[in-house]
């Protein structure tokens, strides 16, 4: 058995039945447990446009900063590539369980902030930490202060899987992501130059910190997600006279065993439900826990207001972008006989950032550029957002001492997986997501009540604007 094998046997396993139970009937649970708060979306998307009430209250970014620093990192290659591997791997289906994954993940979103801003911690500089290892710490600690060790198990494992899973979803499948659309929208540059200019400017950007971090997704998520969200409108808007039958066509696979594209593509609900969630939760990342590490940095005068504005990143990521490229995608194989042939051959040919160039290529003159500039900004925010995920677990691991050499690590994996790394590289990402939303989840149901008590509080007997006197406490540093 080679190591594609095993690591294939590993991914069904970690993404098999249980952890889809896990990710739903979390969401599901989660949804009624808040009061179906996603019905306050048009408040909260409302209050991430027009800023935030906290940038009085504690913290060291705006909250719309830590939104956008979350967008970035959610809002990469799984919103594209991932849309297509899904669809090529477990049918059409896939796409309509992506977009359920996304419209109930919006409470699970919710709940895993909600947790990570209110037991989050200062460091001795005044940083503030936060995540689902401190959640574990401080929400379950004893009377007399200790940490139960099933607490300080949870905290550890939710790090460490963490470490590993940014390495690979951060750094090398967004890296590797970059340097194909390039190469074959420019077969002349050559794959080094490319893993170069990737190694320097991320290194520029995320040794400079959190508050570097989200000045830059400030500026670049926006303009980046509207240019991405037309492209797509127009390829719809070419693709019309199918678009019903695109639709159609990922309502039945969602619920048959109906195969697609001549049986080449579609093996059935559980599939469908498997790659549908498993690229949801890399799209969103919604129970992943990442999110809510850097929205423990953000100014917000109490956990809700925070909450509220950090789950509109799961609508806008999966909800909107994901939906909007299932559509093009599927579209465009429908009107395409040439795809579906070389799909029938060989299905790899047009996975990822090649058949999502096929879509691109019907928009003349300036839909490669497009979708190039698209991607590369995506993949690139999105590794600049994980570099901060993965830099505060390593720190809660090892201590302070433990940032330069993950960043060296984090920019060298980036340079390899820029070189050409496979489909191994998407296996371990998905490995990895899986194990770290395990103790992460578990953390967001074990607190459910209270939260739904104090959201009841904040949220619906409208009390947004009122400060949270809790002491955030000073950690020992390593």
């Amino acid at each position: 058995m080679d190591i594609m094998e095993i690591l294939n046997s590993i991914d069904s396993f970690v993404w098999g039945p249980a952890m889809i139970v896990l990710l739903l009937g979390s969401h599901l649970f989660l949804t009624v447990r808040t009061g179906f708060i996603q019905r306050k979306l048009p408040m909260a998307i409302r209050m991430s446009f027009k800023g935030s009430k906290g940038e009085d209250g504690k913290g060291d970014i705006s909250n719309f900063g830590a939104l956008a620093t979350a967008l970035a990192a959610t809002i990469g290659t799984g919103s594209i590539v991932g849309v297509a591997t899904a669809i090529l791997a477990g049918g059409p289906g896939a796409v309509f369980w992506m977009w359920i994954t996304g419209i109930f993940g919006i409470a699970t979103k919710y709940v895993e902030v909600y947790a990570s801003v209110r037991y989050r911690v200062r460091d001795h500089a005044g940083n503030m930490l936060g995540g689902a290892m401190y959640v574990w710490e401080r929400a379950f600690k004893r009377e007399d202060g200790s940490i139960p060790g099933w607490a300080k198990l949870g905290a550890v494992a939710f790090a460490g899987f963490a470490v590993i899973a940014t390495i690979g979803t951060g750094s090398a499948v967004q890296a590797s992501a970059i340097t194909g659309i390039v190469t074959s929208s420019f077969p002349a540059i050559p794959k080094v130059a490319v893993a170069l200019v990737i190694a320097i400017m991320v290194s520029i950007v995320i040794f400079g910190g959190v508050k570097t971090i989200s000045n830059v997704c400030e500026k670049l998520v926006p303009i980046m997600a509207v240019a991405y969200a037309g492209g797509c409108v127009v390829i719809l808007v070419l693709n019309a006279s199918v678009l019903g039958e695109a639709l159609a066509l990922i309502l039945e696979c969602a619920f048959t065993a109906k195969a697609a594209f001549g049986g080449a593509v579609g093996s059935g609900i559980m599939v469908a439900l498997q790659f549908g969630c498993a690229r949801g939760l890399f799209s969103n990342e919604s129970g992943l826990g990442s999110a809510p590490i850097v929205a423990a940095a953000a100014k917000t005068k109490n956990p809700a207001e925070q909450a509220v504005i950090a789950m509109t990143g799961t609508f806008w990521s999966t909800v909107v972008i994901c939906l909007l490229t299932g559509l093009v995608l599927v579209s465009t194989m429908i009107l395409n006989p040439d795809i579906q042939a070389e799909i029938l051959v060989n299905p790899t040919v047009y996975t990822g950032s090649a058949l999502a160039s096929a879509a691109f290529a019907q928009i003349p003159f300036v839909g490669t550029p497009i979708l190039v500039v698209g991607m590369v900004s995506f993949a690139y925010s999105t590794i600049i957002g994980w570099s901060y995920y993965g830099n505060r677990c390593a720190t809660y691991l090892f201590g302070k001492k433990a940032i330069a050499p993950y960043h060296v690590v984090y920019v060298a994996v980036g340079f390899l997986g820029a070189m050409g790394v496979g489909d191994a590289v998407w296996l371990i990402s998905d490995i990895g997501n899986a194990l770290m939303a395990i103790p992460n989840i578990i953390a967001c149901l074990l607190l459910s009540g209270l939260i739904a008590r104090e959201t009841k509080h904040y949220v619906y007997d409208d009390n947004l604007d009122e400060e949270f006197t809790e002491e955030i406490p000073i950690i020992e540093s390593k």
